[in-house]
């Protein structure tokens, strides 16, 4: 008998545990033939639930993701699952829902494609309803979205008027404040008690985010005198006139309510006195005051909007057996009170009885713990519909922007092709009210091609992007200074007045140091009648432009800076555009 080699055994051995735990392995996570189950970048093996939510319901969707991703569920069969977030304005949610609806129904975009989301959340329920509505109307009788009822309340915030305590103290001796805003100018016509200043207020976009267009339908409800649930299409343009009267009044409008609540922080009260947010937008500010800021409260109307944010599970093509399934048990994670006390650890009021509110729901952050207004209901659609028709064709306020478009030699190639694109689609998107100054500048600053959205001048503006050349230096101090002095001089009254710079490199040849530019927009600025703000673009790679001097330029008057690149300009800019 021949004798065995003991450390052959021992490879043998080892060779035949590893096959059978790499078989057992394989055996626990069952693969399915839906492309939304793949194998990721970090080796995930399993199913994706996408989650795509409002903004203000961005960061409890993240932070319960990490956490409900860490206990590796797993559905029956044995397949893996985890969730995912991704947060947009409740306005372009609906968008994006219906977009890829619209691409399913034309036959351009499968049922099983990644891109559609799982589970669908707005920041309030008349997006909500609009959803319902329009989805409805693309796939009749199919009911594809569940009536608002039936989704499950994940969080809630009310809407609030955010102020500092002086300006705060004499709003909530007011009944009905945006009545009163149609004729007051100062806080002092608002009540007595308040300082002879004038009112700068702000609130979102309707068309994009679910603050804006809650906002929007309580200032149409209180000048009419009506409920929202029953105001109709013929009292749109009888109040139209007052609510005008009332967005006289705003700064500016943008995407994001946290951003503009960190703005008011940021920029005080002559670049904005009143905002109109959610309750948890002052909590947030007030959680993040550097110290010296003013402090700010949380004025509570007698009627508001809840803004319900609720858990939408299509009852749709696109959404699997698996993915209803994995959905359902995802939502109930979200409703659980362990993660309900995330939700108002972060300023959001719970979706569900018996979850004791966060520490910072106090007087110290600005709001009411036991807060008690009556909660308005959203309008019939048709009625939202004409609400944004009035606000973008007459009610809201106009703009004059300059834009400032860098085009030196760096710019050469692929960069000033998206710009060149992204411009075009800013110029197709001008609305009637609306102007531009066009400004090219590389060594020599041309004179501005001044447009607006008529067809005559978005054809103007087009000609424009087309005979844009990349060549020559980067004169930016000038050519910023020059946009600032023909805007002082063709200043639009009654209008938001700003200047926004678009470039890829740093200052070379200007006859102005930064420091001397920033003194000289001062006198421009939110503390002077003449309101002028800056918005500045980086675009490329840091490091080819200063992104330090771009930020300063745009933080000492009312805006903000922001990188973009190829990729990601067009949305950059259809953000910005936005924010007049």
């Amino acid at each position: 008998m021949k004798r065995q080699n003991p450390q052959l055994i021992k490879r043998l051995s080892a060779a035949l545990t590893l096959l059978l735990f790499l078989s057992a392995c394989g055996s626990e996570e069952v693969p399915t033939n839906d492309p939304k189950t793949a194998t990721t970048q970090d080796n995930f093996q399993g199913l994706t639930i996408k989650l795509l939510v409002g903004s203000a319901l961005g960061d409890f969707c993240k932070q319960s993701a990490e956490k409900f991703n860490q206990q590796q569920p797993k559905l029956d069969s044995g397949t893996a699952y985890r969730m995912s977030c991704e947060e947009k304005g409740s306005g372009d949610v609906v968008t994006t829902v219906l977009s890829l609806a619209k691409q399913l129904k034309s036959g351009t975009l499968p049922a099983d494609s990644p891109e559609f989301p799982t589970i669908v959340s707005v920041d309030g329920e008349i997006y909500q309803a609009q959803l319902i509505y329009q989805m409805n109307q693309l796939f009749p009788g199919q009911k594809y979205i569940p009536e608002i009822i039936d989704s499950p309340l994940l969080a809630n915030s009310p809407m609030v008027f955010m102020a500092s305590a002086d300006i705060a103290k004499g709003l909530k001796n007011v009944d009905d404040v945006f009545k009163a805003l149609v004729t007051a100018k100062t806080h002092r016509d608002l009540d007595k008690s308040s300082p002879p200043t004038a009112i700068h207020y702000v609130h979102t976009a309707p068309t994009r985010s679910n603050s804006g267009l809650q906002t929007l339908t309580a200032q149409f409800a209180e000048v009419s005198g009506k409920r929202p649930e029953l105001l109709t299409v013929k009292d749109v343009s009888t109040y139209q006139t007052q609510v005008q009267q009332i967005q006289k009044k705003i700064t500016r409008y943008g995407v994001s309510t946290s951003s503009l609540a960190k703005a008011m922080a940021q920029n005080g009260p002559f670049w904005a006195s009143i905002g109109s947010v959610y309750e948890s937008s002052v909590i947030a500010v007030n959680s993040g005051l550097q110290p010296g800021q003013t402090r700010f409260e949380a004025v509570y109307p007698k009627s508001t909007f809840t803004s319900n944010m609720r858990a939408i599970l299509p009852n749709a093509p696109w959404v699997s057996a698996d993915e209803k399934v994995a959905g359902e048990k995802i939502i109930q994670y979200l409703r659980s009170p362990e993660i309900q006390q995330l939700a108002t650890n972060l300023g959001l009021r719970p979706g569900i009885p018996g979850v004791a509110l966060g520490p910072k729901f106090t007087a110290e952050f600005g709001v009411n713990p036991k807060a008690s207004y009556d909660s308005y209901r959203p309008p019939k659609p048709e009625v939202v519909e004409a609400m944004l028709k009035s606000w973008q064709e007459f009610a809201k306020k106009p703009s004059l922007v300059v834009v400032v478009v860098d085009s030196s030699g760096s710019m050469q190639g692929q960069k000033i092709t998206a710009v060149q694109n992204t411009l075009q689609t800013y110029i197709n998107s001008l609305g009637a009210k609306d102007k531009l100054a066009l400004i090219d500048f590389d060594t020599q600053i041309r004179p501005p091609v001044v447009i607006d959205g008529s067809k005559q001048g978005r054809d103007k503006g087009l000609e424009f992007v087309s005979n844009l050349k990349a060549d020559g230096g980067t004169k930016l101090y000038d050519a910023t200074l020059s946009a600032r002095n023909w805007l002082q001089q063709n200043l639009r009254p009654d209008a938001i007045n700003a200047v926004l710079i678009l470039t890829d490199g740093e200052d070379s040849g200007s006859s102005i140091k930064l420091e001397q530019l920033s003194e000289e927009l001062k006198k421009s600025g939110f503390s002077t009648d003449q309101r002028i703000g800056f918005f500045t673009v980086g675009y490329g790679k840091e490091g080819e432009f200063n992104p330090q001097a771009l930020e300063q330029i745009a933080k000492l008057n009312g805006g903000y800076y922001k990188k973009g690149d190829p990729e990601t300009i067009s949305k950059l800019m259809g953000d910005l555009q936005v924010e007049f």
